[in-house]
């Protein structure tokens, strides 16, 4: 009965929230379709921010962003950005942000306030592990030297174990086949293992190849008993957090 459960829905309230926070008894619908445009449109918009040029051999800047955080209250949406590059998504002296939140305004009928949170060690999200290893194969770098770099990368920043899939019409081939790398433990079905998922896909000439990550970043070391919110119960590694 093994991997049918989303790594990281399965941890909810254990290791990290929900990405949307808020309650509505009516428009629910409504809400969550403007958290599907708000999340893609700072993405799309954040590929190319104003003033940025390319890194080399890279067709757009990037800013990193892993993860976009809503939270509601009454007219008020206030949207977290996670990311690797704070920097480039807040611009010289907020013009980034600033831009970004009038060009918001325009697709929601609320007011709209962003704040950057910094991801300190990026080898250790999922997604940016996805997101790099997705990069290096639209730039034609073999799949296979770009998982192992990835992996060798992420070990090296103190990961307990990570496991990274790609699949699609790999280097070419007429047909489409998975292919995966793995270091270390990953252990999906042990809930106090602080598991991060993250996918995305990489868009080749010859098709779209699909990229999945699992980082095993530590244990809790919560008991049987213990909750997240027990005594004795610390965060994630043990911080006591």
């Amino acid at each position: 009965m093994g991997r049918k459960v989303h790594p990281v829905g399965y941890r909810l309230g254990s290791f990290r929230n929900w990405d949307s926070q808020w309650y509505a008894d009516r428009d629910y619908t409504e809400q969550v379709l403007e958290d599907v445009r708000i999340r893609d449109f700072i993405r799309k918009w954040l590929e190319n921010p104003p003033g940025a040029q390319p890194r080399p051999g890279r067709r757009s800047y990037g800013a990193g962003v892993s993860r976009i955080g809503i939270r509601r209250a009454s007219n008020v949406v206030r949207v977290t950005v996670h990311t690797s590059r704070p920097g480039i998504v807040i611009g010289r002296g907020g013009a980034n942000r600033d831009a970004l939140q009038e060009d918001l305004a325009k697709i929601s009928d609320r007011r709209v306030f962003i704040t950057v949170s910094e991801i300190t060690n990026p080898e250790l999200d999922a997604f940016l592990v996805a997101r790099n290893v997705a990069e290096q194969i639209e730039r034609r770098v073999s799949f296979k030297r770009a998982m192992r770099m990835a992996c060798d990368r992420t070990m090296r920043a103190w990961a307990g174990g990570v496991k990274i899939m790609v699949a699609g019409r790999l280097g070419g081939r007429e047909m489409s086949r998975t292919e995966f790398e793995i270091r270390g433990r990953v252990p999906l079905q042990t809930l106090r293992a602080d598991i991060d998922y993250g996918q995305t896909e990489a868009r080749t000439t010859y098709g779209t190849i699909g990229v999945k990550a699992w980082v095993h970043r530590g244990e809790s070391g919560l008991s049987r008993d213990e909750g997240p919110e027990g005594t004795g119960s610390t965060g994630p590694l043990g911080s006591g957090v």
